[in-house]
């Protein structure tokens, strides 16, 4: 019994030994052995959730992925979220993860194109063609028009942009219900809270309860590109994850929301 308990305090003090010299080792360890940590934006559900069901049932390795705003996202990795892959729904939350220094160097590639559309629950009668002059705030009624929050949220930021080109957005700046991400806008529109919304295309082709009313003028807001990245807590996996979701295995399951391919396969 001496000889056990005296063998336990000796592996404990080299376990003590070894972590206090490389305390990385451990959670590298245990990021390796788990699933793939991604945080990816909103838009992306449907699409990355058909990618990682076909990774897991090719490679037995699993991915946990938590969707939300870029923004939200983008913070919860400053406040050290143990995230392995980023995708981002524009370039700016990108950028400013990798200020933070958050980002593996030379892993950055844009992944994914979308388009910005405005939509109306399926039984609406509204019809509108988006250009200057159109009657927006009329077809509104005494409705809001629900977007992600515009001065965080890219599809938010994306339709204010486009709003201001078209000389609509002072008509109905007071007029917004503005949503914690742009899949949150969607669901305003879906239940009926709201008569008009400002999603993307893939948002709208993934709601049977919703239908777009029109697509707004590709120059009217900056391209909208989802650029991929693995962060500085990557693991070995995570790297073979992130080429499989920029592969061609991976690429029918965005097309088939709507999504236009930008990463080479």
């Amino acid at each position: 019994m001496r000889f056990r308990l005296r063998l336990t305090i000796i592996a404990g003090a080299l376990l003590f030994a070894v972590w206090t010299c490389n305390p990385g080792a451990f959670a590298q360890s245990s990021a390796s052995s788990g699933p793939v940590i991604v945080f990816a934006a909103a838009s992306l559900k449907n699409a990355l959730d058909g990618v990682s069901n076909a990774w897991q049932k090719e490679t037995g390795n699993s991915a946990s992925i938590s969707y939300a705003a870029s923004s939200t996202l983008a913070k919860q990795m400053e406040e050290d979220a143990p995230a392995q892959i980023f995708i981002s729904a524009d370039e700016d939350w990108m950028n400013y993860v990798a200020g933070k220094g958050l980002i593996k160097p030379g892993t950055r590639s844009d992944l994914l194109g979308n388009k910005l559309v405005l939509i109306a629950p399926k039984d609406s009668t509204v019809a509108l063609d988006l250009k200057p002059g159109a009657a927006l705030a009329g077809a509104l009624g005494g409705g809001r028009l629900a977007m992600g929050n515009v001065d965080s949220v890219p599809a938010g930021k994306y339709g204010k942009a486009a709003l201001e080109k078209l000389g609509l957005w002072a008509s109905v700046s007071g007029k917004l219900a503005q949503a914690e991400s742009v899949r949150a806008a969607l669901l305003f529109v879906s239940r009926g809270e709201a008569p008009l919304g400002v999603v993307y295309w893939t948002d709208a082709a993934s709601d049977p309860s919703v239908k777009i009313v029109a697509a707004f003028p590709a120059g009217s807001h900056p391209p909208i590109i989802y650029p991929i990245a693995l962060t500085v807590k990557a693991s070995p996996t995570a790297a073979a994850f992130l080429d499989y979701i920029k592969s061609a295995k991976a690429a029918p399951f965005f097309e088939a929301q709507g999504f236009t391919i930008l990463a080479e396969k």
